[in-house]
C-alpha cells in the first residue's frame, strides 16, 4: 500500500510539470512573434513594388537595381 501510494504521488508530479511545461511553451514570445512588414516602394524606372530596405537611392528617386538608376540617368545622393 505505501509503494502505491509514492506511485500516485510521482505521477502526480510528473503530470503537474508536464503540465507547467505546455503551457509556458504555448504563450508566443517577442523573438517568436512574426516581424512587422517592411514600407513597400516603387522603382522610379520600371514600376516594381519592393521592400524599402533593398531599394538603391539616387537623387530622382529609389530603384530596384544600380542597372535601372544608371539607364535612368541618375547617380548616387551626395
Amino acid at each position: 500500500m505505501k509503494y502505491l501510494f509514492l506511485l500516485l504521488v510521482v505521477l502526480v508530479v510528473i503530470w503537474a510539470l508536464k503540465r507547467g511545461r505546455a503551457v509556458n511553451t504555448s504563450a508566443p514570445t517577442q523573438a517568436e512573434q512574426a516581424p512587422k512588414p517592411s514600407e513597400m516602394v516603387t522603382c522610379a524606372h520600371c514600376g516594381i513594388h519592393l521592400p524599402h530596405e533593398e531599394a538603391v537611392t539616387g537623387q530622382k528617386g529609389l530603384y530596384c537595381s544600380t542597372e535601372h538608376r544608371t539607364e535612368a540617368q541618375d547617380r548616387n545622393p551626395g
